[in-house]
C-alpha cells in the first residue's frame, strides 16, 4: 500500500470532514429517508430516491476519507530538516523569469491542494519540477503554453 502524504493541517481537515459526515450528514440523510418512506409508495417517490442517492455519496466519502487516513503519512513542515531543499510541505517563493512575477506556494497532498490558497499538489508539474531544488536554482516547468522557468527565491518549512 502506498502512503498518502498529508500535512498536519490537511490531516486535521480530513478528520474534521469525517466527523461532520458521521455526526451531522449521515443522521440527517437517515432522517430524510425515514421521512420519505412515510409518504408511501417508494417506486414513484423522488424524495426517497434523492435521499438514497445522497446517502450513497456520504457513505462513499466516509469510506474514502477513512481509507486515506489509514494510509496517511502525516508530515509536519516545521519538523522538516531538508537543508534548504524543496520537499513535501515546504513553502517556496518563486520568481517567473519571463514575467518577473513572484509567487509563493506550499507543496501539499492531493486533498489539501487549493490554488487560491497557494497550496499546490505534490504531483503537479510545478511541484515535481521544484522537488530537490534549493534557493537560487532554476526549475523548468512544462506548462500548456510551453516551458516556464522559475527561480527559487526562498524555501521555508513553516
Amino acid at each position: 500500500m502506498q502512503k498518502v502524504p498529508l500535512t498536519v493541517v490537511g490531516a486535521d481537515l480530513l478528520k474534521q470532514e469525517l466527523q461532520q459526515l458521521k455526526s451531522v450528514a449521515r443522521p440527517a440523510v437517515i432522517e430524510a429517508i425515514a421521512e420519505a418512506r412515510s409518504h408511501g409508495d417508494l417506486s414513484e417517490n423522488a424524495e426517497y430516491d434523492a435521499a438514497k442517492e445522497k446517502q450513497g455519496f456520504i457513505e462513499g466519502r466516509i469510506a474514502e476519507i477513512e481509507h486515506k487516513l489509514s494510509l496517511a503519512h502525516v508530515i509536519d513542515p516545521k519538523e522538516i530538516h531538508a537543508e534548504g531543499k524543496v520537499v513535501f510541505g515546504a513553502t517556496v517563493t518563486l520568481e517567473d523569469l519571463e514575467t518577473e512575477e513572484v509567487v509563493t506556494y506550499q507543496i501539499v497532498g492531493e486533498d489539501e491542494a487549493d490554488i487560491k490558497e497557494r497550496k499546490i499538489f505534490v504531483g503537479s508539474p510545478i511541484a515535481r519540477a521544484l522537488i530537490g531544488k534549493e534557493e537560487g536554482d532554476v526549475a523548468e516547468v512544462q506548462a500548456p503554453g510551453g516551458v516556464r522557468e522559475y527561480e527559487v527565491m526562498t524555501v521555508q518549512y513553516i
